[in-house]
């Protein structure tokens, strides 16, 4: 493996009132969170602006508040994977929120997370490449839900628009995407969505991310994990079972694990 090799390990979100005790100390701010987060974590996917897009200012106070080293990565809002709206003003809007991130020198891409109903058909291959065209610069990982998309032809046409691929573990589920990982740009990518099939097609989907992985569940990936980093230039880890702290619990175990392989994370 390359000396250079990095792997980044962190979580879908960090603002949640319910980590307080889990992870953040008794007492602790909701202002006070990202700090507290930086210093066990080296990367944050933000997952508000999926449901809204923030003035600038609120990313130049994020960056301020971490050190020079953290990096963010920005999930696109749902108008963009879920209503698939290519309104050009949308994307403005929306790049303009980055710019703090990338004055910072903190902003490693985006994230597109389309639902279990986006399905490999020739209308949604037309969105996905005009989602590339009206981000034309932008490291962009995308996240497919429905396991149709998983065809031979996904990995080359993938890398030739020079969009990365996001591994997930979630249920074994039918048409869920399987644990299969593959690398189509510099950079790696992988979520942790937990494996609650229970809950999983609830109406609400608010129990669906309640899971905490097992030692055991993790290890399952930790071969998988060093193939990706034996080959990317970044391997980034998102652990996005939220409830009451276990992603933090999870990336923590994650990064126990990753240590005693003597994996760069």
């Amino acid at each position: 493996m390359s000396a250079s090799a990095k792997i980044r390990i962190g979580t879908s979100g960090y603002s949640f009132a319910d980590w307080v005790g889990p992870f953040y100390p008794p007492g602790t701010k909701p202002s006070d969170f990202l700090a507290y987060y930086a210093r066990h974590f080296d990367v944050v996917e933000v997952n508000s602006t999926y449901y809204r897009i923030p003035h600038p200012s609120v990313m130049e106070r994020m960056a301020a508040k971490t050190p020079p080293d953290f990096r963010f990565v920005v999930k696109l809002h749902q108008t963009m994977t879920h209503e698939r709206s290519l309104e050009p003003t949308l994307y403005r809007d929306f790049l303009a929120v980055l710019e703090p991130l990338k004055e910072a020198a903190k902003y490693d891409g985006l994230l597109a997370q389309f639902p279990w109903g986006f399905r490999r058909t020739a209308e949604n291959r037309r969105h996905l490449a005009a989602l590339r065209e009206r981000l034309p610069d932008e490291p962009l990982f995308v996240e497919f839900r429905h396991a149709s998309w998983l065809t031979p032809a996904l990995e080359p046409s993938l890398r030739s628009a020079h969009i990365g691929y996001c591994a997930v573990d979630e249920p074994r589920l039918d048409g869920l995407m399987p644990p299969v990982t593959m690398l189509t740009t510099e950079d790696a990518y992988v979520r942790f969505h937990g494996r609650n099939a229970a809950t999983w097609w609830g109406r609400s989907g608010g129990d669906r991310y309640d899971w905490n992985y097992s030692e055991a569940e993790l290890r399952e990936w930790i071969q998988k994990i060093a193939d990706l980093a034996a080959q990317a230039r970044r391997t980034y880890l998102f652990f996005n079972n939220c409830h009451a702290g276990q992603a933090a619990r999870s990336a923590k175990l994650m990064q126990e694990l990753l240590r005693q392989q003597q994996l760069p994370a």
